[in-house]
């Protein structure tokens, strides 16, 4: 006999009836608990995903909108607001509400259901919201929507503190169970950490603008200060200066002379310097203001031309090292050129040689006799650099920050040892630099510095003799060149 017959042969109707209800309840049954498990899983790791899915990104507006979108997501609700506190004007205020097209909302922070959970800290959880007084059904009626059930939870910061709450609308299977509350609030827990630490990165970032707003203003106070004296220092020099040759000539044509001719010079020489400092600060000036202003540098010179040509790099730099060797014909130094020879570039001539020799001029100026100076022509992925490297005496972290400022001086005024253009220590005023940097915005190239100083000249004040056979601290010369140096570098596109 067939199994089945004897299967309903052993068990009346009535009985087989029973056992497939028991079956198809143990299967109803198995299913829920699976799907309780699933819910729960998902739930779970909704709290790990929440940390994955902001990551270091604290930017408090799409933090919001991230953290309301996973709400909605694990809770299948049909909307989410996130208010958060604003304690100047105590109100609630959110840039995040989900099916509200991003529209800021601010409501008095005791106004409706929100108000009254983040007042009171307490959760609400209502079937429909149109038997609480508390709901203001205006809401509605000015969205079109229609608000059912809903979900509101306190968010709190560390601290024990109230940031604000978050206010789930009518979940789309069913009502908002005890369950859900719970996990909302741990939910919220963990969002709040986040929310906290971005409003604290916000005050920061909003502190540092207004700080920086306030000290671009004095910069520009500084530089209109500066730039009248330098036109009012003008006119007065001019005047001296044609007043002193008046009186020297008168003064000279009697016999005998009653000033000595040398005091004339003195006078002179003085007052040439004092004519050329402000030439240069007057330019100095122009070029940081459109510098500070976020422009491109126009012109530094209004009568110069730009011509773009193409220049073999290797025999250019060549050609301008023996200029500098001449002109630096006073000083014992070792300078040696090496790289690539068949590099090129297309760029203006007169602008690359003012800048390659403003960076010689500069490594000179800091290298003592018999010192070395390298320069290196070479090419970094889509770069092509020039880098002048000196074993010199560096300069001071102090005094890096401002390399490119202009009117910046790498050590005390009155101990410049010369004021001859390639001596060591000549001084200067920071022009070649400011220079070539304002070339650089202009033309599309970089300039980078990176210097490590004396180890026995550690301060501004500390001398350097100038020679190394001089220095009391370097027994040779590897000593030295050991010992402090900077490097230069230009970087432009290939």
């Amino acid at each position: 006999m067939p199994q089945e017959n004897l299967t309903q042969a052993k068990f009346p109707p009535k009985e087989r009836r029973k056992g497939q209800r028991r079956r198809t309840v143990r299967r109803k049954e198995d299913r829920t608990r699976e799907e309780a498990k699933n819910t729960k899983t998902l739930k779970l790791q909704s709290l790990l995903d929440l940390g994955r899915l902001i990551g270091l990104d604290l930017q408090i507006d799409e933090m919001l909108l991230k953290i309301s979108q996973k709400a909605c997501e694990v809770m299948e609700a049909d909307r989410c607001t996130l208010f958060l506190h604003d304690p100047k004007t105590d109100e609630l205020w959110s840039t995040v509400a989900l099916g509200m097209a991003g529209e800021v909302i601010r409501i008095p922070s005791s106004a409706g259901l929100a108000g009254d959970c983040f007042q009171t800290g307490k959760t609400i959880n209502l079937e429909d919201v149109y038997t609480d007084n508390r709901f203001n059904k205006d809401v509605d009626i000015y969205t079109g929507y229609r608000t059912k059930s809903v979900l509101c939870v306190p968010l709190y910061s560390r601290e024990g503190s109230r940031l604000g709450i978050i206010q789930l609308l009518n979940k789309k299977n069913g009502i908002f169970t005890e369950e859900d509350e719970t996990f909302l609030q741990t939910f919220g827990n963990n969002a709040a950490v986040f929310i906290e630490m971005a409003q604290l990165q916000k005050a920061r970032i909003d502190a540092l603008e207004q700080w920086r707003k306030e000290l671009e203003q004095l910069n520009k106070a500084k530089s209109k200060a500066l730039d009248h004296l330098s036109h009012e220092l003008r006119t007065p020099l001019a005047v001296v200066q044609g007043n002193i040759r008046l009186l020297k000539r008168k003064v000279l044509s009697q016999t005998p002379p009653l000033i000595r001719e040398e005091v004339f010079k003195s006078l002179e020489k003085n007052l040439n310097r004092l004519s050329d400092i402000q030439q240069e600060t007057d330019q100095i000036i122009r070029t940081y203001q459109e510098i500070e202003s976020g422009h491109r540098v126009k012109e530094l010179d209004v009568h110069r031309s730009v011509s773009i040509k193409t220049i073999e790099l290797y025999p250019f730099t060549e050609c301008l090292l023996k200029d500098v060797v001449n002109r630096a014909h006073d000083r014992d130094l070792q300078i040696e050129l090496d790289g690539k020879r068949d590099l090129t570039l297309h760029v203006d001539p007169n602008i690359l040689e003012e800048s390659f020799i403003g960076l010689l001029k500069n490594a000179i100026e800091n290298t003592p006799d018999e010192g070395m100076i390298r320069v290196i022509l070479e090419q970094k992925a889509q770069w092509v650099q020039f880098k002048v490297m000196d074993f010199g005496v560096g300069i001071t972290k102090e005094n890096q920050r401002h390399l490119f400022n202009g009117l910046f001086h790498t050590q005390e005024t009155e101990l410049y040892t010369s004021k001859k253009p390639y001596d060591f220590g000549a001084g200067g005023k920071g022009l070649d630099l400011l220079r070539i940097k304002a070339y650089g915005q202009r033309f599309g190239f970089d300039i980078s510095e990176g210097t490590q100083r004396c180890i026995y000249l550690p301060t501004d004040r500390d001398l350097c003799p100038g020679r190394i056979s001089s220095c009391p601290h370097c027994r040779t010369r590897e000593d030295c060149l050991k010992s402090g140096g900077s490097t230069f570098c230009l970087s432009f596109s290939s």
